[in-house]
């Protein structure tokens, strides 16, 4: 293991990273594959089709797993400004997928049109040239008072509280957040040894995170326990997500070494990123059985990739809170 590690320090930022991508493929792969055997082993009784269900289970995880690396390694491979690029497009579907679900009137094209081409492009132009301390503030405060301004001068009053704060909310949840991740990649750390490294710490939100869902979805499928909140979630209880955490936080820590934080620092810094999108998971899960449907895209793919915030909600969530604890406490 000790020859290992320091066979990886002889290596260059980028073959570390390369090194890190090949290591995650080849586990998920594995995984993949001992799925696929295991659907090759049916009995025709009531315990077999849970058990099916739960293979089902399985592979939409895979599923959203092989979509998240492989989008994560074309971003890196991809260079900051590919990466930035591409998450920009990632925001515009999701953006435009929460929008379909929330109706506007003819009064509400000049803020659409305004949010789509020039606050998106705007917020992802601000992350690529490391203007941080606009970029903070830009949608939440600038834009937040001019999309209302937009509207109003459409003349329609009709539902107009209802309806900015739909689309003020989804620019929150798709631009804002989404544009923290290739911020991440472009964070500058106090260590010069962490220099070119901003794709490990986007690697580490992510797999914590994800982890974290994992975990407390296939424990809730397992308890006995009724949900804990049944009008939001129906596999949502407070014990298994605390597990959920628990497995994240501490992965985090044994991840510290591809961080610059220390091992209680990656805990707590795991910690708060898989609190933030987890709990973001089941505040976009409010949203979804307010519009009444059972996933984002369902009444229509207009995005061409259906379902795409449900595959990053919990990053849309996890991303910030993660960008700005981390600066904050660096002083950056």
């Amino acid at each position: 293991m000790r020859a290992a590690y320091d066979f990886l320090r002889t290596l260059s930022p980028e073959q570390q990273v390369g090194a890190l991508f090949f290591l995650v493929f080849g586990i998920l792969a594995v995984a993949s594959i001992a799925v696929f055997l295991l659907g090759f082993r049916s009995r025709p009784d009531a315990d077999d089709a849970s058990r099916q269900e739960r293979l089902a289970d399985l592979r939409k995880l895979l599923s959203t797993s092989w979509a998240m690396v492989v989008v994560f390694w074309v971003g890196w491979a991809a260079g900051n400004a590919g990466a930035t690029l591409l998450f920009a497009l990632i925001a515009f579907f999701a953006l435009r997928e929460f929008i379909t679900l929330s109706p506007t009137r003819r009064a509400d094209h000049r803020s659409l049109v305004l949010v789509f081409f020039v606050v998106l492009p705007v917020q992802f132009w601000l992350a690529a040239t490391r203007r941080f301390d606009l970029f903070t503030v830009f949608i939440p405060v600038y834009v937040f008072l001019a999309l209302p301004l937009a509207s109003a001068l459409g003349g329609d009053t009709q539902r107009f509280l209802e309806r900015n704060a739909k689309l003020q909310w989804g620019i929150m949840v798709c631009v804002y957040g989404m544009s923290h991740v290739p911020a991440l990649l472009l964070l500058d750390f106090p260590q010069r040894s962490y220099e070119g490294k901003g794709a490990f710490l986007v690697f580490f939100v992510v797999f914590v995170v994800q982890t974290c869902m994992v975990v407390q979805h296939l424990l809730a499928r397992q308890s006995q326990r009724p949900p804990s909140i049944p009008g939001v979630s129906r596999s949502f209880n407070w014990p298994s997500w605390s597990l959920g955490m628990a497995v994240g936080s501490l992965l985090g820590g044994a991840l510290s070494f591809i961080t610059p934080f220390r091992p209680g620092q990656a805990v707590a810094m795991a910690f708060i990123a898989c609190a933030a999108g987890s709990l973001g998971h089941l505040v976009m899960k409010a949203i979804k059985r307010d519009r009444g449907v059972p996933a984002w895209g369902h009444r229509a793919s207009v995005t061409g990739a259906n379902g795409l915030l449900d595959r990053v909600d919990a990053l849309c969530f996890g991303a910030p809170v993660f960008f700005h604890s981390a600066r904050w406490y660096f002083g950056g």
